[in-house]
């Protein structure tokens, strides 16, 4: 906490004297906030300003302290502020009725003036202790997920650099299917899943020998059987894992090759027994193939790829799925230009900021 800053402490309680009293022994050291009801008390605690800690009375009209107390402990955003209630109900049970809620002391009426001010002080400690614990856990967190997210990427690129000559394959495709998954207005940590895990869909292809993902013509049934038993490998490369993003990116690894008629490869999924990701990855997979240039073929044009995706729709791919992603097509074509096709020493630039 910056010391600089007054803390702010709420003190609850339907009688103006009482107020009066704690709110003289507090304001030298912290910013006082009054609720004279339980649902203004509320109201005050979910407010963009929460305050610091709260001083609550147990007996009120309409809603009384156990009450409010029960509320703000249900409450994800007020259910970590410190609750000292503040009572004249002296009792062994009333205390443990209040420690059983959440409270995390317990002040009787009529109160000391040095206690009042020392278990504040305490209670406020120990709020900003747990708080910057929190910080740093979050921090390392989100280090450790970055770092996570980035070594994925990188796998990724590195499958698709066996037989595609820039590996911006797996950027492309990981963005568009990102753009998908928001216009289905999906939660953003899903919408992050999908981008971060995206880039695996194609990690198999480590597993197939270059004899067969290289050939620059047409495949054998003999080699098409060993094509497909890329999804498989991909999945048994990520493997279990309790990381979100692995568990995403193993089921885009098995199922991006299903198709919505049950035709796909390697379960003959159809229709939604296909997981989501797979559909979403579908879609922006084979887009990015149609459009760029590969060895063995040339770029089609936007316009012949999104007519065959629609043309597909219902057999290859998820309907309404395909409605959703030309209803983006702008956002589409804007990442499309972002990540042309480019040099591999570019690229190897582009990987610090990406």
């Amino acid at each position: 906490m910056n010391s600089d800053v007054k803390q702010t402490v709420l003190v609850v309680d339907d009688t103006p004297e009482n107020v009066d009293v704690l709110a003289g022994i507090l304001r030298a050291e912290y910013k006082v906030k009054v609720a004279m009801k339980g649902q203004k008390a509320l109201d005050l605690a979910n407010s963009e300003t929460p305050p610091d800690i709260i001083l609550l009375d147990i007996m009120m009209p309409e809603m009384d302290g156990y009450e409010v107390c029960k509320k703000l402990k249900e409450n994800p955003k007020t259910n970590r502020i410190p609750v000292i209630f503040v009572t004249a109900k002296g009792e062994v049970e009333d205390e443990t009725n209040g420690f059983e809620l959440g409270a995390v002391d317990y002040i009787t009426k009529p109160v000391s003036p040095p206690v009042v001010q020392a278990r504040v002080k305490t209670h406020l400690s120990l709020y900003d202790q747990e708080r910057y614990l929190d910080h740093l856990v979050a921090e390392r967190t989100a280090a450790l997920e970055s770092t996570r997210m980035q070594i994925i990427r990188r796998l990724g690129r590195a499958a698709e650099f066996k037989d595609n000559e820039t590996g911006m394959h797996v950027v492309r495709m990981s963005h568009y299917s990102r753009i998908i998954a928001e216009a289905l207005e999906m939660p953003e940590d899903y919408c992050e899943l999908i981008l971060g895990s995206a880039p695996m869909h194609d990690i198999g292809k480590i597993g197939i020998p270059d004899r067969i993902l290289l050939k620059p013509g047409r495949l054998t049934d003999e080699e098409w059987v060993s094509m497909r038993t890329h999804p498989v490998i991909g999945a048994t490369i990520i493997g279990e894992h309790d990381s979100e993003l692995l568990k995403m990116a193993k089921v885009i690894a098995l199922t991006h090759h299903e198709k919505w008629d049950g035709s796909g490869y390697p379960n003959g999924l159809s229709g939604e027994a296909i997981p989501i990701e797979g559909r979403i990855i579908a879609i922006a997979d084979v887009f990015d193939a149609l459009t760029t240039e590969r060895p063995y073929k040339k770029a089609w044009t936007v316009e012949d790829a999104i007519a065959t995706i629609e043309k597909d729709a219902g057999t290859h791919f998820d309907p309404e799925l395909v409605k959703v992603f030309v209803s983006q097509l702008p956002k589409v074509l804007e990442v499309k230009a972002r990540y042309a096709e480019t040099s591999v020493e570019q690229i190897a630039a582009m990987a610090a900021v990406d």
